[in-house]
């Protein structure tokens, strides 16, 4: 069992028999009384969203989820097919459940499953992906009043701020938790 002070962005617990995922934690201390943890969690199963409030003697179980690797084949109708690398087995998670992590998906990248009760319910990248760059504008020496970035699509559609220096058909690689430029690759 999970305390408030335990919870934190990223901790997957179980409300009502469901796995969630808190997205957001605000610990508020109240004047005389004790304090107070104010959540929005999301659903992996479903994907919706919930605001619940936790006092100071609440605990929350943790989630009992397994972890499993798995490839990302491809994506079609807004939902993500995946291939388990233990059993060869597909199965599909919907853009709701993967939300912005899509933006780094590529085919065959191979990705942390977590599984609840036998049933796969949400995927975690890597921390860092190498991607194409498919668009890149070309830099212009001058433009460095700044920093010297521009804004560069990836084979995703994802758009990202790259140094000038890098073109079209570049591997770059790409922090997933952040979304930005780490270096380029070749």
């Amino acid at each position: 069992m999970l305390s408030i002070n335990d919870i934190k962005v990223g901790s997957i617990i179980t409300h009502d028999n469901q796995p969630y995922l808190v997205t957001q934690a605000q610990h508020v201390k109240m004047g005389r009384g004790g304090a107070n943890l104010k959540t929005k969690l999301k659903n992996l199963i479903s994907g919706q969203t919930l605001e619940l409030t936790y006092s100071g003697g609440d605990k929350m179980a943790e989630a009992d989820l397994e972890r499993a690797k798995a490839n990302f084949l491809y994506a079609e109708n807004n939902t993500y097919v995946f291939m388990d690398n233990a059993t060869y087995e597909q199965f599909e998670l919907n853009e709701e459940v993967i939300g912005p992590q899509a933006d780094f998906l590529k085919e065959g990248l191979t990705v942390d499953v977590l599984i609840f009760q036998g049933r796969p319910v949400s995927i975690k990248l890597p921390v860092k992906v190498d991607l194409i760059v498919k668009q890149s504008p070309p830099g212009v020496k001058g433009d460095t009043a700044g920093s010297a970035t521009k804004m560069v699509t990836l084979e995703t559609g994802r758009e990202v701020k790259a140094p000038l220096f890098i073109n079209e058909n570049d591997v770059i690689k790409i922090n997933t938790e952040t979304g930005e430029y780490v270096e380029r690759v070749n």
